[in-house]
């Protein structure tokens, strides 16, 4: 191995291999599961070369080779199994209209969030039900800290040195959860031309997260949809994106019992689109009295509503980073 991706003795004590880690400014402040020689061989698993690359990443241009991406699964408590979906997400960060250069340069907060399709997600356990942003499943836990190390062991988003975030995010830490199912809405994937069946993997560049809950009685898709579109409008105002030249796509998440709610009114993905895509409130500016009345997105089609979460009616709002980011979603690499 070369001086970039350490291995540490079998016998090696638990502080001894924090301190040495540590010490290589692998991590990202919690304690990491120590490399060896048997653990690193366990997540290849004989799946190829460990030289092969799949591409750089910017900002410093890493080279991401199966070996440093089985490496920082190792480092993030992943199993071998998981190594496909950790991949298949760091290098569609790769995708020009992805900007990864941007997202992890910036002052301001993004982060690479996972979002994963297909059978793979009950497979590999990852959580799409309750508490799907929070804790508690490793896959989830693990995918999104592996994929948030690869941008800093990789590409080299480390603070002060390439990442020239601000504040940041919790979400910097990990972030990955699964889509789910509902015979009213076909899945991301599937609206991209993939098969329901195919496993997918999709990155988004993500600047937070917030509630929303729907107002009222909560008994129209008015109601339910009203609040997501004041969410979509405050942030367009609050993070200047009235001000520039395009728009963002429009990402949130909803739970089965609120989609329940739109299809038992007859509302299908394209009449939520359209409904969204319709509802901008201009802000006037004091400084010069200009307002922006354009849609929401740049077409109804990039307003996606995502299935996943448990019981309950409440929404989450996930605006993508305001400097520039589409969403990528590649097939899942197999090997």
């Amino acid at each position: 191995m070369s001086e970039e991706l350490p291995l540490l003795p079998e016998d090696i004590s638990w502080e001894e291999a924090q301190a040495k880690l540590e010490a290589l400014d692998l991590g990202d402040g919690l304690p990491l599961v120590p490399p060896t020689m048997s653990r690193y061989e366990a997540m290849l698993s004989n799946r190829g070369s460990p030289e092969k690359s799949f591409g750089f990443l910017m900002p410093l241009m890493g080279n991401l080779t199966l070996g440093t991406a089985a490496y920082n699964c190792v480092l993030a408590g992943c199993r071998p199994e998981d190594l496909s979906v950790v991949l298949t997400a760091a290098e569609a960060c790769t995708a020009e209209e992805f900007n990864l250069l941007g997202l992890l340069s910036t002052t301001g907060t993004p982060t690479v969030a996972v979002c994963v399709q297909g059978p793979i997600v009950d497979e590999l356990g990852i959580n799409a039900g309750g508490n799907v942003l929070g804790p508690g499943k490793r896959a989830n836990a693990c995918i999104g800290r592996a994929v948030s190390l690869i941008m800093r062991n990789v590409a080299g988003a480390r603070p002060g040195v390439a990442d020239m975030a601000t504040m940041g995010q919790p979400g910097k830490y990990t972030f990955c959860f699964g889509e789910g199912t509902h015979s009213g809405f076909p899945s991301l994937p599937e609206r991209k031309g993939f098969d329901a069946t195919d496993n997918c993997v999709t990155v988004l560049g993500v600047s937070g997260t917030a509630e929303v809950l729907p107002t009222g009685a909560s008994d129209t898709p008015e109601r339910v949809l009203e609040p997501i579109a004041v969410a979509m409008n405050s942030n367009i105002d609050i993070t200047s994106l009235s001000r520039k030249p395009e728009r963002n796509e429009q990402v949130f998440l909803i739970p089965p019992e609120i989609a329940d709610i739109l299809t038992n009114h007859g509302w299908d993905l394209v009449r939520v689109q359209a409904y969204l895509q319709g509802s901008r409130c201009a802000y006037v500016y004091a400084d010069n009295d200009e307002t922006d009345d354009r849609p929401l997105a740049p077409t109804p089609e990039d307003i996606h509503p995502i299935i996943t979460g448990g019981v309950g009616i409440k929404m989450t709002h996930v605006p993508l980073w305001a400097g520039g980011s589409r969403m990528v979603t590649r097939k899942l690499r197999e090997f």
